[in-house]
């Protein structure tokens, strides 16, 4: 060993020698693969939070607010079956993104067009063969 690195261990100084720093780093290396052997990978598991009246409330409180709904929105047919449905979870609720969302939404979208079309062309039909009939 040479007189700096003698200096440097007896002063606590870590030595930036290219060796030196070669060997910390293959050192913190071995370190990291010790910790690596005792760590188990566990699953995340979404917090479902308890339900209860005041809570609901407050949170449909804060939803109004916060996408500037009307209150009535609250009293919509659409928005009680949603929570309906919601109700009926044990787990908690996956919400899906934004491409998600649209692709269902197009989905309904072109199914209501298609039962649209055969029921007007129902009706077309009824009036190309008879149009004395109504």
């Amino acid at each position: 060993q040479g007189k700096y690195q003698t200096w440097a261990k007896t002063n606590s100084f870590e030595s930036m020698l290219p060796g030196d720093i070669k060997d910390h780093k293959e050192k913190a290396v071995h370190a990291q693969q010790a910790i690596n052997s005792h760590l188990t990978k566990r699953k995340l598991v979404e917090w479902v939070v308890p339900y209860s009246d005041k809570l609901f409330k407050t949170a449909a409180i804060e939803w109004l607010i916060a996408m500037d709904q009307p209150i009535q929105a609250l009293e919509h047919l659409k928005f009680k079956d949603m929570i309906d449905v919601a109700a009926c979870v044990t787990n908690g609720i996956k919400i899906p993104g934004q491409k998600a969302t649209h692709a269902d939404i197009m989905h309904i979208f072109k199914n209501h067009l298609t039962k649209l079309k055969v029921t007007l062309n129902v009706c077309l039909l009824i009036l190309a063969v008879s149009p004395y009939i109504i």
